[in-house]
């Protein structure tokens, strides 16, 4: 069969634009690399990353024997300013003790106030159970205030990252367990004295919610996305009202697994999502969260395949945390088979899309770095 030149041109083409796409996505990510390799705990779990005030990348987590277990505590890190792979000795900085009497630590979530550095931690036996408690460092993370509890109802931020507003204020994105899942808002001062709760934005039984992440869209109307119960996607509402009001909670088509999420806005207007992009499967008990996902978007509501963070048959690589520093790198962690806590960072310039076909993720090399 004889090829004519104009197609041998057009094949050429083809192959340069792949293998182009290939070493963009490839050279996306930066660095890789754990937190530590050795800790004073079995389990880790719910990491949350942050620009301290001092510009310092840092990071927290909860660690014990087992999630839930009574010695479970809150772990923190700092990594060297000199090497991007090089974080310090893990130290504990809160735990759930109270009136004598201890309790497990869950989901921590750091928030740089400008002038300080807040972390907000749950306590209690429970997620349906627990409380908010705070506490707050001068010192980029050296030395910490006491704990401060907050009031019912209030938790503070549930899993992610809260929005610092223009007027100073906080908005957090929260939720309970105690009657189904339901989201829900919670705005606070600059000094966490006053706050002010709005919701819940779902009923028990209707897409049951929880763990809410923002997105700030270009027309600057907000767009929440959470994680699901039992619907196996990702649910979302919109508000045009910095989060005083939401719309009626709805589906997004990317699949869900009953597993923790989050979500950045770039500021060239883009927006990543970390999640398991994936379903429960009662044959395959151990891959729900065995496939972590980076997926870009143009208006937050139809996604791109970027790269599997992680890719196996059996483990766990969950609860995503990713934040964007102050030189426009993202920087992203999570859960690596609750033995310990994985960093990357990712340069957005280099990110590339690939659609999604009827939500299904891309079977194309370079999508899949796992390896």
């Amino acid at each position: 069969m004889v090829v004519g030149r104009s197609a041998v041109v057009a094949l050429l083409i083809v192959l340069l634009c792949h293998n182009l796409s290939t070493f963009a996505q490839q050279s996306a990510i930066t660095t890789k690399s754990f937190i530590y390799e050795k800790a004073p705990f079995l389990e880790c779990h719910a990491s949350t990353i942050e620009v301290a005030p001092n510009g310092q990348l840092v990071a927290s987590w909860f660690g014990g024997t087992e999630e839930g277990n009574q010695d479970v505590e809150i772990w923190f890190s700092r990594r060297d300013p000199q090497n991007a792979t090089q974080w310090s000795t893990p130290v504990m900085v809160a735990d759930g003790l109270e009136n004598g009497k201890r309790y497990p630590c869950w989901n921590p979530v750091l928030i740089n106030m400008g002038d300080r550095l807040v972390l907000f931690y749950k306590v209690g036996p429970s997620p349906s159970t627990w409380w908010g408690v705070w506490k707050e460092s001068l010192d980029s993370g050296v030395t910490w205030s006491a704990a401060h509890r907050l009031e019912s109802p209030f938790l503070g931020p549930i899993k992610n990252k809260p929005l610092l507003l223009k007027d100073g204020r906080l908005l957090c994105g929260s939720s309970s367990e105690h009657d189904g899942w339901k989201a829900h808002i919670e705005f606070a001062d600059s000094k966490l004295n006053q706050w002010k709760f709005v919701g819940p934005l779902n009923e028990k039984g209707q897409i049951e919610s929880i763990q809410p992440t923002f997105l700030q869209l270009k027309d600057g109307s907000l767009l929440m996305l959470c994680r699901t119960k039992s619907e196996q996607k990702i649910s979302i509402t919109t508000s045009k009202t910095l989060g005083e009001s939401w719309e009626k909670m709805s589906l997004l088509d990317l699949p869900n697994p009953n597993s923790g999420i989050d979500a950045v806005s770039l500021p060239d207007g883009r927006h990543l999502l970390v999640y398991n992009h994936t379903i429960r499967d009662p044959k395959r008990p151990g891959a729900a969260r065995a496939q972590l996902n980076l997926a870009v978007s143009d208006d937050g509501l139809h996604w791109k395949a970027v790269a599997q963070l992680e890719n196996e048959e059996q483990g766990e690589f969950s609860y995503p945390a990713i934040i964007v520093d102050k030189e426009g790198q993202v920087q992203i962690t999570y859960t690596w088979n609750r033995k310990k806590v994985r960093h990357l960072t990712v340069d957005p310039k280099k990110i590339v899309g690939i659609p999604l076909t009827d939500s299904k993720w891309p079977a194309n090399p370079e999508v899949n770095l796992a390896r």
